[in-house]
C-alpha cells in the first residue's frame, strides 16, 4: 500500500513510551515530519530533537490544538496542514508560540472543536466547515450547491481577498473566530457495500430515494432534499457504523474523507458529484490572536500561508498516489486495496444535477438562508458574489492555482 503510514508498525504502547518522555506534542510532530517507515528509536530520536528546538527557550504563549480525529498517520492521508501549520508556527516564533497538539477527539470531534475554540476550551481547531456549521452557521457561507466547479475554484477563493470580505470577516464578527486555512475538496455520495454488485453509478437518478448521511450544514441537506437523497443526521464518529450496519444506503462526503477515516473496506462506489464544499479547515480563537502582539499575528498569519500552500500541492498529490481518487486508479492506493471504484459522472450528468438543485436554477429553494446569511454578511449578496468570483479564476487544475496572501489586498 502507497500510504506513508509512518508509525502503523509501532504499537500504542510504544507511541507512548516515547510521549511519556518527550510529550505527546512533541512525539506527534516529529512522527509527522517523517517520509517514510519509522523505528522505535527513530522516533525516539526524532522526539528528542523536536523537544529540545520547542523548550529551548520559555514560550510566551502556549497554545492548545483541537484537532478533532486527526493524527500524524491520517494527516498523511488528507492532507489538513495542521501539524505543518503547528510546526512552521513554533519554528517562525523562535517558540515564542508553543502549540500543544490534541487529535484522535481526544478532546473534542468534529461537531465539538468549534464550540470548544469559542468556550476557550482549546484555542486552535481543525475540523470541517460543515460539521462546524452547527455552532459556527455563517460557515454555511460555502455550501450553496454547485457554487464551486472544481477545487481549483475552492483554492482560488481561499487566496483572494474577496474571501476576506465574504467569509473571514464577518465569520469573525460574528463567532470570534479566525478563519486561517483549508484544504479544498467537493462532496459526493460514498455508497456502501449494498452497491458493491451493482453497476457503477453514471446518473443522478440512479440515487434517488437513497438514504444518506449528512453533516451539520443546513445549505448542504437543501440540495440533497432537491435531488432526491434523503439527507439523515449523523455525527461524522457513526457515520463508520451506519454505512457498516447498512442503516444508511451512503454518506455525502468527499474521497481522502473516506479513506482517513478508515471507511473505505464499507464503501464500495464513490460517486463523484461535486455538489458542494467538503473543506477541512483550521480557525483559531479571535481574542486569542488578538492578544499576541503585531509581530507574533503576523507569524500567524504568514504559517498559515505556508500552511494553505503546502495543503493545496499535498492533498492533489495524495489524492493520485494514496487515496485512488482516479480512474483509473494507480494500484496500491486505498481505494484500490478496498475495491472502492470511483463514478466519475460526465459534465452532462454534474449540470443536470446543478439544474436540479443549484440557486442559480431553483433559487425558491434557498431564498430563506440565502437571506439569512446575507443578513449576517452585512448586506453582501454572498452566493452571487462568491460565484462571480470564482468564475474570475483561469485554472482547472487545483495545483495550478496561484497562491495569494490573502489579506493583503
Amino acid at each position: 500500500m502507497k500510504i506513508q503510514n509512518n508509525i502503523k508498525h509501532l504499537s500504542r504502547r510504544d507511541l507512548f513510551r516515547v510521549a511519556g518522555r518527550y510529550g505527546l506534542s512533541s512525539t506527534l510532530l516529529a512522527a509527522g515530519s517523517f517520509g517514510g517507515a519509522m523505528s522505535l528509536s527513530n522516533l525516539a530520536q526524532a522526539a528528542e530533537s523536536t523537544y529540545e528546538k520547542r523548550f529551548a527557550k520559555d514560550a510566551k504563549f502556549t497554545l492548545k490544538i483541537g484537532a478533532a480525529g486527526f493524527n500524524p498517520q491520517n494527516l498523511l492521508i488528507e492532507r489538513a496542514g495542521v501539524l505543518e501549520f503547528a510546526r512552521d508556527l513554533e519554528s517562525r516564533t523562535d517558540g515564542e508560540i508553543r502549540l500543544e497538539f490534541i487529535g484522535n477527539n481526544q478532546i473534542c470531534n468534529q461537531l465539538s472543536c468549534v464550540e470548544k475554540t469559542q468556550q476557550g476550551i482549546v484555542d486552535v481547531y481543525a475540523a470541517s466547515t460543515q460539521n462546524s456549521a452547527g455552532g459556527a452557521p455563517y460557515l454555511n457561507v460555502l455550501d450553496y450547491a454547485y457554487m464551486f466547479r472544481t477545487r481549483a475554484d475552492q483554492y482560488y477563493f481561499m487566496y483572494s481577498p474577496e474571501s476576506q470580505r465574504i467569509l473571514r470577516e464577518p465569520f469573525e464578527k460574528r463567532h470570534g473566530l479566525k478563519f486561517l486555512f483549508s484544504h479544498a475538496e467537493l462532496r459526493g455520495i460514498q455508497l456502501g457495500l449494498a452497491w458493491q454488485d451493482r453497476e457503477t453509478v453514471t446518473n443522478i437518478e440512479t440515487l434517488n430515494g437513497t438514504k444518506n448521511r449528512v453533516t451539520g450544514t443546513q445549505l448542504g441537506r437543501i440540495a440533497m432534499q432537491a435531488l432526491g437523497l434523503n439527507p439523515v443526521p449523523i455525527a461524522w464518529e457513526e457515520t463508520l457504523d451506519g454505512l457498516k450496519q447498512g442503516l444508511i444506503d451512503g454518506a455525502e462526503t468527499w474521497a481522502s474523507a473516506v479513506a482517513y477515516a478508515n471507511m473505505s473496506p464499507v464503501v464500495s462506489q464513490s460517486v463523484d458529484l461535486r455538489f458542494f464544499c467538503g473543506t477541512e479547515h483550521t480557525a483559531m480563537s479571535a481574542s486569542v490572536f488578538d492578544s499576541l502582539g503585531g509581530e507574533l499575528q503576523d507569524a500567524v498569519m504568514e504559517s498559515a500561508y505556508l500552511s494553505q500552500v503546502h495543503v493545496q500541492a499535498a492533498n492533489e498529490a495524495a489524492l493520485v498516489n494514496t487515496v485512488g481518487a482516479t480512474d483509473p486508479q494507480l494500484p496500491g492506493t486505498i481505494f484500490a486495496e478496498n475495491n472502492v471504484r470511483m463514478a466519475m459522472l460526465s459534465d452532462a450528468e454534474r449540470k443536470k444535477a446543478e439544474e436540479m438543485c443549484s440557486p442559480e436554477f431553483q433559487p425558491q429553494l434557498w431564498e430563506q438562508w440565502r437571506e439569512r446569511i446575507n443578513g449576517w454578511s452585512g448586506g453582501i449578496d454572498t452566493y452571487q458574489d462568491i460565484y462571480n468570483e470564482v468564475r474570475k479564476n483561469p485554472h482547472t487544475l487545483a495545483e495550478n492555482v496561484e497562491p495569494r496572501r490573502w489579506w493583503k489586498a
